[in-house]
């Protein structure tokens, strides 16, 4: 069975930092891309940052380039989103999603709210 779990949202102040996680089962984690997506309330959904099978190529949303990393951990079928200097505009579900060919799995999402 495949599964994206993602971890470690929460709420956090504005400038704070979050790391998440999403553990990966079911597929050959190292052949997918992996990408982190988010969707605010009334906001279409945003690709925030991808990072390809391999690792060492990324690419970044403008609205989060310099304060988000994405890296992944093929051996722990792990990909992670370090977040620094949060803003209130980042508040949104954040979900995990794998890509190969045709294949496209998600995780279940998890709350970011970022509130003073």
């Amino acid at each position: 069975q495949v599964q994206l779990v993602e971890s470690g949202g929460g709420l956090v102040q504005p400038g704070g930092s979050l790391r998440l996680s999403c553990v990966a089962s079911g597929f050959t984690f190292s052949k997918y891309a992996m990408r982190w997506y988010r969707q605010a309330p009334g906001k279409e959904r945003e690709l925030v940052a991808v990072i390809i099978s391999a690792g060492g190529s990324t690419n970044y949303a403008d609205s989060v380039k310099g304060r988000f990393t994405i890296s992944r951990d093929n051996a722990k079928n792990t990909v992670n989103l370090q977040m620094n200097s949060l803003k209130p505009e980042d508040t949104a579900v954040y979900y995990c999603n794998a890509a190969w060919a045709y294949y496209n799995y998600w995780g279940q999402g998890t709350q970011v709210t970022v509130s003073s």
